[in-house]
Parts: structure tokens; C-alpha cells; sequence
């Protein structure tokens, strides 16, 4: 079994337990890799920012100002890890629960929720960013990000797609085509599973019976990968090696980070029909942002007055987006048609100066 789970020398069977370098009170574990003081700071303040941003856009559904939020409360750390172990180059392709990893990218948190709010199917510029729309149907996303992977290895680019799927879409029929497609041709692509348990009510253990979903890159001829999500050091640790691998031509990476979903699937769903109050309330003793929060502390990286900056850093971040989010400019009209087509149909033309002509030139 050993020979015929290699390929080209690669091990591919994950590990039996998730890759770990900090445990859950913040004790370091034993192994080399550990990333860089500076990099894991750069993580802590982005977690932070992270989590007030969920709380900030939760509440912000309660008020009204948002339609939907799919949060990602105890998932901060595997979004987090995942782009800072990327350059700025490499392209990500998030879930509509990815937003934490747009703020880490640098997309302006009003612009992120945009979308949230039913206003556009996307509220910041991809190119600007290296980020895709984000996906609501599950695992389309993943042959999108198998395609720019495709094109930048046909003109000879560096460029990195990471593909962040949930363990739901590994279930879909475009997760098995990009993978297998990736690994056919050899692509420069990290496919990110956050397994968070539940597929909305669906449990892991009702989706697959492989031993893990890490297991199922075996299948396809490549390298599998269990981290633990919640341990933001060795989600950069292990996407920054599948980075590499892919950037030197080494092919795509599946790994699995195995975390949890604190809140409900969204505000329309009530997770306590299939789970258990002490199943969160475990989860809750792992929470990323205290784990790094710990394990710096006790390293002496962090102290009360670097912390309260960046406290003060994500109430600021709160603020703005409070006041911003709930401003009500109204839409120019000719958003209408904008993006309709590339090029607009003289149909589309006449019926743009036909609203022009009614509405006049300031859209009243």
C-alpha cells in the first residue's frame, strides 16, 4: 500500500492526525517549520480584525442592513493561514463563507458585503484583489480556479489558484472534475477543504466514509494534507509548502483543515435541530484567535499594549463599517446595464437613453 501511495516520490496518504504546531492552551508542539514572530503577529492581527468583522456583519443582518450572513465564527484561522501563506500574486477563489479571507487579501469590508447585501453579485474588482467572485453554489468555484490555474501554466506564470471549498462541495460533481483534471495536467493549484463538520445540517460522517477528505486526493494522484484549522501557524505552515510545490511545478495539493462552525449556517437556519450544545461547546475551548492569542503571549510576541492596538484597530474597522454600510446612497440608474454585456446591443443602448431621457442627467 506504502508504494502505491506515492507518486513520483511524493507521499500522498495524509497523516493519521492533523498537522499541529500549536495546541489548543497555546503550548507549542515539537516540530520545525514554525513560521516566522513577524508572520504569525501579521496572523494575530488578522484574526482579530476577522472575528470583529463577523460579529460586526452578524449584527448587522439583525438590523436589517444585510439580507444574509454565512459566518465563519471558529473558522478565522484557516481563512487567515490560507491567504497569508500566498503572495499577493497568487488568486484566491473564496465561498460566500469566505469572507474573513477577503479582509485578510485587503477588500475594502463594505465591498465585501455588497454582495450580502443583494446590491451586486460582487462589490469589489477581482483583478485589483487576485480574488474571484465569491461562490454560492457549491464547488463551482473550484474548476475556475483549475481554469486560471491552466492558462497562467500555459503562459508561464508563477501564479497560484487556491480554491477554498467547504466539506459539502466535496461532494459536488465539479470538486471531483477539477481535481481530477488538476492532477491530469499537472496544475498549480491548492484546493483548501474547511471542514467545518456540517454541511448546513449534514454531517461529515453522512457524506463520506473515508477516513478523512484528505484521503480522497490518493484518488486522484495527489498529495493529501490534514491540518488542524484552528491553528493558524500550521495552516500557513502547510499551504505555504503546497504553494510551493505548485509554484515550482510540482502539481496541485488537497488539504483538509478541520475546524468548526461556531454560528449557524446562516441567520435563516437554527443549528440546534441537529447539533448538540456541548458538540459547540468543546469547539469553543479550540477557538483560534485565544490559541495564537497564547501561544504569543506566553513567547513573549504579545503583550496588553500591542493587544489593545489592535483591539482599537477592529472596534475602528466596527465603526466604519457601521457607518458606511447603513448610508443610503442610491444606486445610479445606469447600473442597470452596466456589465450586461461586453459589448451592449443597440437594444440595450436604446432602452439606457430611453431611462436617461426620463429620469435626466442626475437619475432623479
Amino acid at each position: 500500500m506504502a508504494a502505491r501511495s506515492k507518486a513520483a516520490g511524493v507521499e500522498l496518504l495524509p497523516s493519521a492526525e492533523p498537522v499541529r504546531f500549536i495546541e489548543a492552551d497555546g503550548t507549542p508542539v515539537a516540530r520545525r517549520g514554525m513560521p516566522a514572530a513577524a508572520v504569525l503577529r501579521a496572523a494575530y492581527r488578522a484574526l482579530v480584525l476577522g472575528r470583529r468583522f463577523e460579529r460586526q456583519a452578524t449584527a448587522l443582518v439583525k438590523q436589517g442592513q444585510l439580507a444574509v450572513y454565512p459566518s465563519a465564527h471558529g473558522q478565522e484561522a484557516a481563512e487567515v493561514g490560507a491567504v497569508l501563506a500566498l503572495r499577493p500574486t497568487d488568486w484566491i477563489f473564496p465561498t460566500y463563507r469566505d469572507s474573513v479571507a477577503l479582509l485578510t487579501r485587503g477588500v475594502d469590508p463594505v465591498e465585501i458585503l455588497t454582495l450580502l447585501r443583494g446590491e451586486w453579485h460582487c462589490g469589489y474588482d477581482p483583478y485589483a484583489h487576485h480574488a474571484a467572485p465569491q461562490c454560492t453554489p457549491l464547488a463551482t468555484q473550484a474548476p475556475h480556479a483549475v481554469g486560471l490555474a491552466f492558462a497562467a501554466q500555459a503562459q508561464g506564470e508563477d501564479t497560484v489558484a487556491l480554491a477554498f471549498v467547504g466539506d459539502g462541495a466535496t461532494s459536488e460533481g465539479d470538486f471531483h472534475e477539477a481535481l481530477n483534471f488538476a492532477a491530469v495536467f499537472h496544475l498549480p493549484v491548492v484546493f483548501f477543504v474547511q471542514n467545518n463538520q456540517y454541511a448546513i445540517s449534514v454531517p461529515v460522517s453522512r457524506q463520506t466514509a473515508a477516513p478523512s477528505l484528505a484521503h480522497k486526493a490518493v484518488g486522484y494522484g495527489m498529495p493529501g494534507v490534514l491540518v488542524d484549522g484552528n491553528d493558524a501557524a500550521a495552516v500557513l505552515s502547510v499551504v505555504g509548502e503546497a504553494a510551493r510545490r505548485a509554484r515550482e511545478g510540482e502539481g496541485p495539493t488537497l488539504v483538509e483543515a478541520t475546524t468548526y462552525r461556531i454560528d449557524a449556517h446562516t441567520n435563516a437556519d437554527d443549528a440546534t435541530r441537529y447539533r448538540p450544545d456541548e458538540e459547540v461547546t468543546g469547539w469553543l475551548g479550540r477557538d483560534p484567535v485565544a490559541r495564537l492569542a497564547a501561544y504569543l503571549t506566553n513567547t513573549g510576541q504579545l503583550n496588553v499594549d500591542v493587544e489593545a492596538a489592535v483591539a482599537a484597530e477592529a472596534e475602528d474597522l466596527a465603526a466604519d463599517l457601521r457607518t458606511r454600510l447603513v448610508a443610503e446612497v442610491p444606486p445610479p440608474p445606469e447600473e442597470l446595464f452596466a456589465h450586461v454585456y461586453h459589448r451592449p446591443t443597440q437594444r440595450l443602448r436604446d432602452q439606457a437613453a430611453r431611462l436617461r431621457a426620463e429620469t435626466g442627467p442626475d437619475g432623479s
